[in-house]
């Protein structure tokens, strides 16, 4: 699809299927401020500058982020000061997101441990029992 300027855009099932998100998940981001396409009779057209904005979206929820967070992100872009706060702010929020999924990588580690002690635990349960070979 093009406009009369020769602009490439898509519509929302382009989009959607591009992304592999559903046309209800970009009206969701629209409502929530995150896309503005422009409107022709009752269809919405997404420009390039959409689907910019979308890839971020995507790869802010893939990182984990909320819908607030990449909001917050895209509305600091300001390319007269070179996206230094916007940099910033990305910057706090990734620290911030490595922390969070370090201790998850420790609570599961953990549990893990513990899950192996227990089934170890129960084995020899079941060979003392006579309940299970020797070889399991």
């Amino acid at each position: 699809m093009s406009t009369a300027t020769g602009e490439r855009t898509y519509t929302i099932s382009e989009l959607a299927d591009e992304f592999g998100l559903t046309p209800r998940t970009l009206r969701f981001y629209e409502d929530e401020g995150l896309l503005s396409p422009a409107r022709q009779g009752q269809s919405r057209v997404y420009s390039r500058k959409d689907r910019a904005r979308l890839k971020l979206i995507c790869r802010g929820k893939r990182l984990g982020f909320s819908v607030q967070e990449i909001k917050e992100f895209i509305d600091l872009y300001d390319p007269e000061r070179r996206q230094v706060e916007q940099m910033r702010y990305a910057l706090v929020l990734g620290r911030k997101r490595i922390t969070q999924l370090e201790q998850q990588l420790r609570d599961v580690q953990q549990t893990l441990a513990e899950l192996k002690e227990n089934d170890r635990q129960i084995v020899d349960h079941l060979r003392r029992q006579g309940a299970l070979p020797d070889e399991e």
